[in-house]
C-alpha cells in the first residue's frame, strides 16, 4: 500500500515554502544577525531549530514578543534546517525579512487561528 500524502502535517510543505523564501526572498541566518534584525524591526518571521539552546531560544522569543514577530519552532534540528535552507552548514536560527513569492507567513497565521 503506498504511503498517504497527508500523513505529515506540513513538514514537506514547510520545507518547500522555506526553499522558495531562500530563492526569492530575503533572509538572515544565524543568532547574531537574527537579533540585529529583530532589534531593527525588519523581521517578519523567526524560525528556530528544535535543538537551539534554551537560553538563546528564550532570548529570541522575548525580542520577537517585543517586536510582534512570529516565531516558528522547526521540527528538525539545526542540521536539517540548514539542509532545508539549501545550505551545507548548520542553521540554528533564521530570520525572514522578505518572504518573496512564498506564502509561508500567511500559512502560519492561518494554522494558528
Amino acid at each position: 500500500m503506498p504511503p498517504k500524502k497527508g500523513n505529515k502535517k506540513g513538514g514537506d510543505g514547510f520545507n518547500a515554502k522555506l526553499a522558495l523564501v531562500m530563492k526569492s526572498g530575503k533572509t538572515t541566518l544565524g543568532y547574531k544577525s537574527t537579533l540585529k534584525t529583530l532589534r531593527s524591526g525588519k523581521a517578519k518571521l523567526i524560525i528556530l531549530a528544535n535543538n537551539t539552546p534554551p537560553l538563546r531560544k528564550s532570548e529570541i522569543e522575548y525580542y520577537a514578543l517585543l517586536s510582534k514577530t512570529l516565531v516558528e519552532h522547526y521540527k528538525g534540528d539545526n542540521i536539517t534546517l540548514g539542509t532545508a535552507c539549501g545550505k551545507y552548514f548548520r542553521v540554528g536560527t533564521l530570520a525572514i525579512t522578505d518572504p518573496g513569492d512564498s506564502d509561508i507567513i500567511k500559512s502560519l497565521v492561518g494554522n494558528q487561528e
